[in-house]
């Protein structure tokens, strides 16, 4: 899934066994593009961390990330 996929404003792929390590690989690549003066990113890292602070609230979102996961084929790679 890409960062814009996730929420975010660019086309970087992340990639996992589970809709959870891509999720994982999102909070981290937002938080590193913020860390490395991305202000594009400000939005989306803002998103990010208020989900993870509000879980119960946040569960619309994370739903429709893990089915959008599972609707991806399979990579062979």
């Amino acid at each position: 899934m890409t960062c814009r996929q996730l929420g975010g404003p660019c086309d970087l792929g992340h990639r996992g066994e589970s809709a959870d390590d891509v999720i994982k690989a999102q909070d981290q690549h937002l938080k590193d593009a913020v860390a490395a003066g991305d202000a594009s990113h400000e939005p989306a890292n803002a998103d990010m961390r208020g989900r993870w602070k509000h879980p119960k609230k946040s569960l619309g979102w994370y739903m429709d990330s893990k089915k959008a996961f599972a609707a991806l084929p399979d990579d062979p790679a």
